[in-house]
């Protein structure tokens, strides 16, 4: 089993260094659609996600993979989960995924909900702005308002006091050196 290698750093000083991940469930007329995030917390962007109406650990590997392509097949990621089954399941997919793409895998300390506070603090946000404000009659309506949500609204225009008042797509933009 991973240690707890983030112990709760936060602070990230460039993007693609540390990735912290988790899973939500948002209630639909037709029953559960489970989403999985990832987020950089250089710029706390959501940089991978996927939606699915069963919690497996195809779930998780769908939004790592997507996070992994989208930004580029960066190595050296320290990558922090919860302990949950999809993470640690006893065949090790996951697992053997972060390795596989030459990251370090780090999970929290079992019964502490602070070693993935980010992730989760991002899941609460989502809910408040989003998903609480809404009665979704289907998957397909939640899935796309949320992909709306996340793509354009969260990562492109909402704000954030911990990367100095700007955007993730922004902060993100302000590392990467010019062309």
């Amino acid at each position: 089993m991973e240690q707890n290698e983030l112990n709760q750093q936060f602070q990230v000083l460039a993007p693609n260094k540390t990735w912290v991940t988790d899973i939500t469930y948002v209630w639909t007329d037709e029953g559960w659609l489970y989403l999985a995030s990832v987020m950089d917390l250089y710029s706390r962007k959501i940089v991978g996600f996927h939606m699915d109406e069963r919690m497996t650990k195809s779930l998780v590997l769908k939004a790592l993979e997507r996070a992994y392509m989208q930004q580029g097949k960066p190595k050296g990621i320290l990558h922090h989960s919860e302990r949950g089954s999809q993470y640690a399941s006893l065949d090790y997919h996951y697992q053997a995924r972060i390795k596989d793409y030459h990251m370090l895998g780090s999970m929290s300390r079992k019964g502490n909900c602070y070693d993935n506070a980010c992730i989760e603090s991002f899941h609460s946000v989502i809910k408040k702005e989003l998903i609480y404000l809404e009665k979704f009659k289907t998957r397909e309506q939640a899935r796309r308002r949320i992909f709306e949500y996340i793509t354009c609204f969260y990562n492109g225009k909402r704000i954030h006091s911990s990367i100095g008042y700007h955007t993730p797509n922004q902060y993100e933009r302000m590392c990467r050196p010019a062309a």
